[in-house]
């Protein structure tokens, strides 16, 4: 790929770009279980409070217009503090740049940021009916660590989720740093 593309923290003047992509995943896939698209207000307030608690969120611009043409974040993976070293993921690219490598460097720029702050696994809970994502988590080393069968609904069916972990920097190999 020889485009320009540039990988940046996310802002709040990006909520409309990241709405926007976003909002095509709500209603014409499965890469997310929500059915109704967040507004321009419910998308700042979600940037806003990932980055408030000390999780990345990334974009990607495209570099000849500047162009918001993907995102990423990680969140904690479950609410109680044992999971505090671990995080999910989350990556979209515009349905107009898929397949152009954009996923695949957003989420290594997100699983570095990731190991520079400290967390040690990274999970990725994906709708069967998504495989490009199957392969993008891969390529990036996570392996599949498990299936919910029938756990999630959406248009009009029920769909299994897989689970992919990834170890982040020393993962379980030694102890966290003292809090």
């Amino acid at each position: 790929m020889t485009e320009e593309l540039i990988i940046c923290d996310a802002s709040l003047e990006d909520a409309a770009d990241i709405a926007a992509i976003y909002t095509h995943y709500v209603l014409e896939s499965t890469a997310t279980f929500e059915t109704e698209p967040p507004d321009l207000e419910e998308t700042a307030r979600r940037i806003r409070d990932i980055v408030d608690s000390g999780y990345p969120f990334l974009v990607v611009r495209d570099g000849e217009r500047g162009r918001v043409v993907g995102f990423c974040f990680a969140h904690r993976y479950g609410p109680r503090a044992g999971y505090r070293y671990s995080v999910e993921t989350t990556v979209h690219v515009a349905p107009d740049c898929v397949g152009r490598g954009i996923g695949g460097r957003l989420l290594e720029a997100l699983l570095a940021e990731c190991e520079k702050r400290g967390f040690r696994q990274a999970f990725a809970v994906i709708a069967e009916s998504e495989p490009i994502s199957v392969v993008l988590h891969a390529r990036a080393g996570f392996r599949p660590v498990g299936t919910l069968d029938g756990a999630g609904w959406k248009h009009g069916k029920w769909l299994d989720v897989f689970v992919m972990q990834r170890q982040l920097g020393e993962g379980k190999q030694s102890l966290p740093e003292p809090e």
